[in-house]
């Protein structure tokens, strides 16, 4: 492979996901959303096992056009990886989604650390949800009330009451939620966000408001579930430089998300320190430069930008949003590729 194919950012396909709870809104994002379907999520950027169907990420256009994200990584892992790690079976550490919620998801568990250790095949996960739209009165419900214990949250699972226990925040757009394993949440109806997490679809779901044809895993769930009080939302680290406002939204061990704001027209360097990164433009037009022409950053798209490519030049028309998501170094990545494997 030649340098310059190595170095050059790609543009991946949206694949697109039915949910029953799912709406229309992924249409603003210029998706092709089927009449009468119910679009759930968008996985911009994903690398699942095989089995998975409709799994794997595809490059839109340019030299690797219908090549998947896994075929690029075991053609050149240093060039589009550098110093970041791979996750299992050499796929790539994360998943990065925009979501649809029309109705609630379910009440659902990641698994924790310690869940993990003693359950072959189980593996953390960790994710954090950027709200983009949200209908007056939505809510993001993420851990659980105060003095809440495990026997008083199976006398509510009984009475089918969970909602009474969770810890319910408005959803209002702009703001970014950090879910790490073992906290008990849900993304409430009405409510549009792009999500990023690291690279699994497992889901231990306990309570799915009244709907009855999905499964439960309330065992697994309240094996791994965290009962302290839910974490305070930090507020982001927000800098303003020139004709750029960043916002550093999160920082996990998993992955770190920055919000690009254009304050006018502007060009910025955007440096991958020998580390792969995500560009998802959110509002506006913005693109990335390379050797051999201008690679446009589309709304409902993720742009990966290899870490070989030291240096990329991102611009940004006046007010776009662009979210940055950085891989960072060396670290213990997950999947679970076990039965537990379920839709939110």
């Amino acid at each position: 492979m030649s340098e310059d194919r190595r170095v050059q950012p790609v543009v991946l396909t949206p694949i697109l996901k039915s949910r029953v709870w799912g709406g229309r809104r992924l249409e603003a994002f210029g998706l092709d959303v089927p009449p009468d379907a119910r679009i759930g999520e968008a996985w911009l950027l994903a690398d699942l096992p095989e089995a998975v169907e409709d799994g794997r990420s595809v490059v839109e256009s340019g030299p690797w056009r219908g090549q998947t994200l896994h075929e690029l990584l075991e053609a050149d892992r240093s060039s589009w990886m550098g110093t970041a790690e791979l996750g299992p079976d050499d796929r790539f550490p994360l998943l990065v989604k925009l979501l649809d919620a029309r109705e609630n998801l379910s009440v659902q568990v990641h698994p924790t650390p310690a869940y993990a250790q003693s359950h072959p095949g189980a593996h953390p996960k960790s994710e954090a949800w950027i709200v983009l739209q949200a209908d007056p009165g939505s809510q993001i419900y993420r851990g659980l009330r105060p003095d809440v214990t495990r026997e008083s949250f199976l006398e509510h699972l009984r009475a089918g009451t969970v909602p009474k226990l969770l810890e319910a925040v408005p959803a209002r757009p702009g703001d970014c939620h950090d879910l790490r394993s073992g906290t008990c949440h849900a993304l409430g109806a009405g409510v549009l966000v792009a999500e990023v997490q690291t690279t699994s679809d497992t889901t231990f779901r306990l309570y799915d408001w009244g709907r009855v044809d999905r499964p439960l895993h309330i065992d697994e769930a309240l094996a791994c579930m965290d009962f302290a009080p839910p974490r305070r939302r930090v507020e982001p680290v927000t800098i303003d430089a020139g004709d750029v406002r960043t916002e550093r939204l999160v920082d996990t061990p998993a992955f770190s998300i920055e919000r690009l704001v254009a304050v006018r027209p502007t060009r910025l360097d955007v440096p991958t320190s020998g580390r792969p990164i995500v560009l998802v433009t959110l509002e506006g037009r913005a693109s990335v430069e390379t050797p051999d022409g201008s690679i446009p950053a589309i709304p409902g798209r993720a742009l990966l930008v290899p870490a070989a490519t030291g240096t990329a030049r991102l611009e940004m028309d006046c007010a776009a949003v662009v979210l940055r998501v950085d891989v960072p170094g060396p670290i213990d990545h997950i999947i679970d590729d076990g039965p537990a494997m379920a839709s939110a």
